[in-house]
């Protein structure tokens, strides 16, 4: 019993760390919190990394009755997801996200900002998107009849979450380093990369829909 739970252990850790990317989503976490100050950017990475988590954990456990009783497919999600993301490039590249930002001086503003960021578009979709949705429900699929293997899936989940979380907090001095000028060619750059991104998710859930 011990060698196969570690064998889905690895296979488990693998896969998600491949989907989430924590060292990747670095610099989307730069770009879309950018001006605003390093206590909030805090307050941020852990409201997204707690959010993720909680939807992840959530799917493990009931994600495939939710969708049964919904009738919400998966391609779906993916579809869903990547209009969302696309939304976001599309601020991040025309650059209204900084102006926007300029205009909230006030804390309480910049506060509320910062919950609204942390659930979307950081913890969905790009950290809890389509993809580790996805990925969630297929080990979940493969641990249901072992309660080791689930409770490795779900130590797993946790364990990707608090990479995220050192990823954010481990990218603010880079912030700093890049400097203003640094930032916004960097938002501009990531959201045309994230448009790509997003239109990949669209394609992707349009293909399962056909199949």
């Amino acid at each position: 019993m011990t060698w196969p739970v570690a064998d889905f252990a690895v296979s488990a850790l693998v896969t998600m760390v491949v989907i989430v990317d924590p060292l990747g989503l670095v610099p989307i976490f730069l770009s879309i919190t950018e001006g605003l100050p390093n206590a909030i950017r805090r307050q941020i990475a852990v409201r997204a990394c707690i959010i993720a988590a909680g939807i992840l954990l959530g799917f493990v456990f009931a994600g495939n009755w939710l969708l049964d009783q919904l009738g919400i497919t998966l391609p779906a999600f993916r579809i869903a997801g990547g209009l969302l993301l696309f939304a976001t490039a599309f601020e991040m590249v025309l650059g209204w996200r900084g102006e926007r930002e300029a205009k909230t001086a006030e804390q309480a503003v910049i506060e509320e900002h910062a919950r609204y960021i942390a659930a979307f578009p950081l913890a969905i979709p790009l950290m809890a998107g389509p993809g580790a949705i996805t990925a969630t429900l297929l080990l979940a699929g493969q641990a249901a009849a072992a309660p080791a293997r689930l409770a490795t899936l779900v130590g797993v989940i946790v364990a990707v979450m608090v990479a995220c979380l050192a990823a954010f907090w481990a990218a603010m001095p880079i912030g700093k380093l890049i400097g203003p000028s640094g930032n916004i060619v960097l938002s501009r750059l990531l959201g045309v990369i994230l448009a790509a991104l997003a239109v990949q998710f669209i394609l992707d859930g349009v293909r399962g829909a056909l199949a």
